[in-house]
C-alpha cells in the first residue's frame, strides 16, 4: 500500500519543550499557549506528563476540556512510562477531549535498559506490551516510543516495535533521544524496520530528534523519506539540552523544497512567527536572532548588495517571503553595510524623495553616523536631512 503524503505535525512544546531549563510555563501560559498551537492547526498537542506533578495534570486535563472540544480540534496527548500508575494518570487527563492520545514510552538501549532502568531485554518486552494493552483500553490511539532508539540493537529494536504493535499501538516512534544519528542512518532505520515489522502499512511511524549535533530538522526530514508520516518537534526547537526539532523549520522547507519534499500538512504557515513570539513571551526569552523563519534577522537585510537584489526582486536573496510565515516588519536594515539604494528607498517610505545630488550628500553623513552608530532609527534618517554632519560627530 502506497504511502500517504500527509504529515502529521505533533507538537511536544509544552511537555518536551517545557522541560528546556528556563522554559517552565504555568497553567493559563499553557493553555493560552495550546489554543495558539490550535490556530497554528498542529495535529496532536503533547499537553505534558500528567503524573509529573498535580500542577502538569490539571494543565493536560484543561487543555483537554477547553482545546480538545471538537473534531477538528488537535488530538491531545499525555505522556507516560511503561507504569500503570502513570498510563491512569494520563487517561484521566485527556480523557475529556473529542481525541484523545496516550503516548507511552521504555527505554530500548542497553545502555538505558542496564545503567538507567537496570531490567534486562526480556523484562523490557514484557513492560511493553503490558503497559500498550493497558493503555488500549483506555484509549483507542495509543502511541509507544522505543527511547534512545538510535543507540539501540536493531534486531531488539525491531522486536520491541511488533510486541507494541501486537499491542494495539498504532503510532511508533522512534527517537534521536540524544540527537546521534545522522540524516542517512535515520532513513535506513524507518526503511529497515517498516520492512521487517508486519503490519507496517497500518501503523503511523514518527521522528523525534534532537538538536545535539545540530541535525534535528535534517534527521526529522530524512525519516520522512524513510516513511515517517508523523514528526515530533517543538516552536522554536526549544527542549532538552540543545532543544528538539524546530516545527517552523520543517513546516517551511516542506512548503519551499515541495520538488524535493512532495508532502502536505495542516499548518497554517503564517501563523509561524505569531506563534515563535507568544512563545518567547511566555518563556521570557526569545529565540536567536539568526534563528531559521522566525529569528528577528531570518528576513533582514544589511548588505548594500543584497539590499539592492531584494528591492529589485526579493526572490534574489529570500526563498520564502517573509509575509508568508507572518512576518510583517521591516526587513530592510540600516547600518553601515547599507548602499545609496536602501537609504533611498527607506526615505521614500519616511515621504523624503531625494534628487541624485541632495542622495549623494545625505549618504555621505549617513555612513559617517553609521560608523559610530551601531543602530540607526528612522528619527536618525530624517535629521540627516536637516542638521549639519557636524552634529554627529560625538554619536555614541
Amino acid at each position: 500500500m502506497a504511502l500517504s503524503n500527509q504529515i502529521v505535525f505533533f507538537d511536544t512544546t509544552l511537555r518536551d519543550g517545557e522541560q528546556s531549563p528556563g522554559c517552565t510555563m504555568h497553567h493559563a501560559e499553557k493553555l493560552r499557549f495550546a489554543h495558539q498551537l490550535a490556530r497554528l492547526g498542529v495535529d496532536i498537542i503533547e499537553a505534558g506528563f500528567a503524573i509529573a506533578s498535580n500542577g502538569d495534570f490539571s494543565s493536560v486535563n484543561a487543555i483537554a476540556r477547553e482545546v480538545g472540544t471538537s473534531v477538528h480540534a488537535p488530538r491531545i496527548a499525555s505522556l507516560a512510562r511503561c507504569k500503570r500508575e502513570d498510563i491512569e494518570a494520563a487517561a484521566r487527563a485527556v480523557e475529556p477531549a473529542v481525541k484523545n492520545r496516550i503516548h507511552v514510552f521504555l527505554a530500548s538501549s542497553d545502555l538505558h535498559l542496564e545503567a538507567k532502568l537496570k531490567i534486562s531485554r526480556t523484562q523490557a518486552l514484557d513492560h511493553v506490551g503490558e503497559s500498550v494493552r493497558l493503555a488500549c483500553s483506555y484509549s483507542d490511539n495509543v502511541e509507544f516510543s522505543t527511547e534512545d532508539g538510535t543507540r539501540s540493537n536493531l534486531d531488539f529494536l525491531i522486536e520491541m516495535v511488533k510486541v507494541a504493535v501486537q499491542a494495539g499501538a498504532t503510532t511508533i516512534n522512534i527517537p534521536d533521544t540524544v540527537g546521534y544519528t545522522t540524516p542517512s542512518e535515520y532513513k535506513l532505520l524507518f526503511e529497515t524496520v517498516r520492512a521487517r515489522v508486519p503490519g507496517s502499512e497500518n501503523i503511523t511511524y514518527s521522528t523525534h530528534c534532537h538538536d545535539d549535533l545540530g541535525m534535528a530538522v535534517a534527521n526529522s526530514l530524512a525519516g520522512v523519506e524513510g516513511g515517517a508520516r508523523q514528526v515530533e518537534c517543538t516552536i522554536n526547537g526549544i527542549g532538552e539540552r540543545a532543544g528538539n526539532a524546530a516545527l517552523e523549520e520543517i513546516a517551511a522547507a516542506i512548503i519551499t523544497r515541495h520538488d524535493r519534499y512532495p508532502y502536505k500538512s495542516g499548518i497554517v504557515m503564517t501563523e509561524l512567527y505569531p506563534t515563535s513570539k507568544m512563545l518567547g513571551e511566555i518563556i521570557s526569552f526569545s529565540c536567536s536572532p539568526n534563528k531559521a523563519v522566525v529569528g528577528k534577522n531570518a528576513f533582514a537585510h544589511e548588505s548594500g548588495i543584497h539590499q539592492h537584489g531584494v528591492l529589485a526582486n526579493p526572490l534574489t536573496y529570500e526563498i520564502m517571503t517573509p509575509a508568508s510565515v507572518g512576518f510583517m516588519g521591516q526587513n530592510i536594515v540600516l547600518g553601515k553595510h547599507s548602499g545609496r539604494k536602501a537609504l533611498e528607498h527607506r526615505l521614500g517610505e519616511l515621504g523624503h524623495k531625494l534628487s541624485r545630488e541632495e542622495l549623494d550628500i545625505v549618504y555621505h553623513r549617513f555612513t559617517e553616523l553609521a560608523d559610530r552608530k551601531k543602530s540607526i532609527y528612522d528619527q536618525d534618517i530624517v535629521a540627516l536631512l536637516h542638521e549639519p554632519k557636524a552634529q554627529f560627530a560625538n554619536v555614541p
